[in-house]
């Protein structure tokens, strides 16, 4: 049976750069700041050395801006797609995300100004809130990509396959 077969019709993102989705390729470093976040609030309980509540102090901005920003072209997507507008899953994922950037942001908030007052225990209890958020929203992403194909080059990905089948 041909690879192309086995692979859902591609729907495609509205904002693309040669191609390649905006929001996925937005997303990475927020996500990778908030969860070095939880690390940061773990050494900082761990040692109470101020650099740690700094160094969280940027990687909870770096989360919530960064997160804002990638979700916007997710929800440009997911307002301006009707396949992915019909997709539950894409709702799912959006509302995940907004709790998410709600936690993220309100984190960031707490640290403006002074990064350790508010650190033990509500920045670090909203940092841990967040890593669970983080896994089933970038889990929900996950089947967005891989089982509806969402900002997938189906083609190129056949032919990739076909190459390596060969």
């Amino acid at each position: 049976m041909s690879v192309r077969k086995l692979l859902p019709e591609p729907i495609s993102s509205r904002l693309a750069i040669f191609g390649h989705p905006l929001h996925p390729v937005l997303i990475h470093f927020p996500v990778a700041a908030l969860i070095a976040l939880v690390a940061t609030d773990l050494a900082y309980v761990a040692t109470g050395d101020v650099f740690w509540a700094r160094a969280g102090l940027w990687l909870a901005g770096v989360g919530a801006c960064g997160g804002w920003i990638s979700g916007l072209a997710g929800l440009i997507d997911l307002g301006s797609v009707r396949r992915i507008r019909r997709l539950i899953t894409a709702w799912c994922h959006g509302i995940f995300a907004v709790m998410l950037l709600s936690l993220a942001s309100w984190n960031w908030l707490l640290r403006i100004g002074d990064p350790v007052s508010n650190l033990v225990p509500l920045g670090l209890t909203v940092s841990l809130l967040s890593a669970p958020l983080i896994a089933i929203t970038g889990f929900l992403g996950g089947q967005l990509v891989y089982e509806y194909a969402v900002g997938v080059d189906t083609d190129e990905a056949a032919k990739a396959q076909d190459r390596v089948g060969n």
